[in-house]
């Protein structure tokens, strides 16, 4: 077998590593953007407010992280940023059935967090990008009725 010079064996070893360690490009539906509104209350009101709206729409709230608890709880500074996962399995079962890695994904969640100007926000990644980053293409209704739920819990949490 021939022996490639040092020089060339040197540059396949960078041009792999440099291909190696590119990242991947990203599928057109992740690059979408978030989903945001100012709520009209602060970041616990905001959160009540949506577990109540969740619930109202016969959905469960899965979980609640409080991720500037956990940052305090270890000495840590971060704005008021509470993360809420709720589902109903009605919906998020038949995108698992078409994919079960959804279930990365699922239950959905809201993030409620206070933003440098002390204003609180309120978002979530569409349904959509679920979809797409699983590809999923056969449950059109179902991620039209997620989307239509996340936008209506959303906005009465936020509203006045």
């Amino acid at each position: 077998m021939p022996r490639l010079p040092h020089s060339m064996l040197a540059f396949a070893l960078v041009a792999g590593a440099i291909v190696f360690m590119a990242p991947a490009a990203p599928v057109a539906a992740e690059t979408k953007p978030l989903v945001a509104t100012a709520s009209a209350h602060d970041v616990p009101t905001t959160v009540q407010r949506l577990q109540e709206a969740v619930a109202a729409r016969g959905a469960k709230v899965a979980a609640t992280v409080d991720h500037a608890a956990a940052a305090k709880a270890e000495g840590l500074s971060l704005r008021p940023t509470v993360l809420i996962m709720f589902g109903n399995p009605k919906l998020g079962t038949p995108l698992m059935q078409s994919a079960q890695t959804a279930g990365l994904d699922l239950p959905l969640r809201v993030l409620v967090w206070e933003d440098a100007s002390g204003a609180t926000q309120i978002g979530y990644l569409p349904p959509a990008v679920l979809a797409a980053r699983h590809g999923i293409s056969d449950r059109d209704e179902i991620v039209e009725k997620m989307t239509a739920a996340l936008a209506a819990v959303t906005a009465e949490a936020a509203a006045r």
